[in-house]
């Protein structure tokens, strides 16, 4: 993700608030959803979670980040094309755009589910 921080948020904050929301979304999915399929990630999160006493459920998402300073187009451009290409690389899709939830569609001008900022480095 290549985010900028406005007014007194900070990247950490963007990204704190980022993972709270989507790991309370990904467990309540996984639990209304109610599928065994599903059973084996939740213990997983569960077990994830018991060592720390911060945590009273679930842990989904690794400590810390990767922030970045973005200091020159090249380096975006390579960032950029790291994200677009990382699913292409495991696996989950042929061409990067094919992937529903990349933000590639954008750039290739085609319906996406993720509302994007495209980047225009020249």
């Amino acid at each position: 993700m290549i985010i900028q921080a406005a007014d007194s948020s900070t990247v950490s904050d963007i990204l704190r608030d980022l993972k709270t929301f989507t790991a309370k979304a990904i467990i309540q999915k996984l639990s209304d959803d109610n599928l065994e399929r599903y059973a084996e990630n939740l213990t997983k999160f569960v077990v994830a979670g018991k060592p720390l006493k911060r945590i009273k459920f679930y842990k989904v998402w690794r400590d810390g980040n990767q922030a970045k300073l973005l200091y020159s187009n090249k380096f975006i451009l390579e960032k950029l094309n790291y994200i677009h290409y990382n699913q292409v690389k495991y696996g989950l899709c042929d061409k990067e755009w094919n992937y529903k939830f990349s933000p590639a569609t954008n750039y290739a001008d085609m319906p996406s589910l993720l509302e994007v900022i495209l980047l225009s480095l020249w």
